[in-house]
């Protein structure tokens, strides 16, 4: 029995020592945020966001450079949404409001999966009620789904006459630096604190 125990205990710690070893390697040495991810992406965070172009709340053509200005929270959902959408924005300006009381300025950006109902006048009102710093951006289906392909984000509508059909989605908020471009993402139970510690931190080691 010792000697079994002694087997045991000596499997049980090499294997957390190729635990640690792992995770270690599978670290970018010079990764300049790695202390601030909470989160991993296959393939690294560069396969991840890029450009778009999309429709801002007054109709006019943006594109990537002109929306992200500062660090900033982009939620791909649509206006029409039941519970999920408005819950997850709605924590997101949370966080944007945390990060302001402690001198960090983040931008909240709400890009609409649902153009066809999503008009810029539509998504500008949403945004406005939901956050003063929060861009509402829509597009042509084409625009849109170029910029969904580039968050690699899932969408989806009901295919159905109804005027209150439901559109299936992604959930994830994305945040993104100017400079850096796409840096990390926040699941749906992430918390306003939680959030605002990860992207402060992010803001600062940029």
């Amino acid at each position: 029995m010792p000697r079994l125990a002694l087997i045991s205990a000596t499997v049980t710690v090499l294997a957390l020592i190729g635990g640690v070893a792992f995770i270690l390697w599978g670290q970018d040495a010079d990764d300049q945020f790695a202390q601030c991810r909470g989160s991993t992406v296959a393939g690294g965070a560069g396969q991840i966001g890029g450009p778009f172009e999309l429709l801002n709340g007054a109709g006019e053509t943006v594109t990537d450079a002109d929306v992200i200005t500062e660090p900033s929270l982009v939620y791909f959902g649509y206006t029409f949404c039941p519970d999920v959408c408005p819950l997850d924005v709605a924590r997101n300006a949370e966080a944007v409001d945390i990060l302001t009381e402690r001198g960090v300025s983040v931008t909240p950006v709400f890009i609409s999966i649902d153009p066809k109902r999503d008009t810029p006048d539509v998504v500008d009102d949403f945004a406005a009620n939901m956050h003063e710093k929060m861009i509402g951006l829509t597009g042509s289906e084409d625009q849109v789904k170029a910029a969904s392909q580039a968050y690699r984000t899932y969408y989806r509508a009901e295919d159905s006459d109804d005027e209150y059909y439901l559109v299936d989605h992604s959930t994830f908020t994305y945040l993104v630096l100017p400079e850096q471009g796409f840096v990390e993402f926040f699941r749906r139970e992430v918390t306003p604190d939680e959030m605002a510690d990860r992207v402060a931190c992010f803001a600062n080691a940029s």
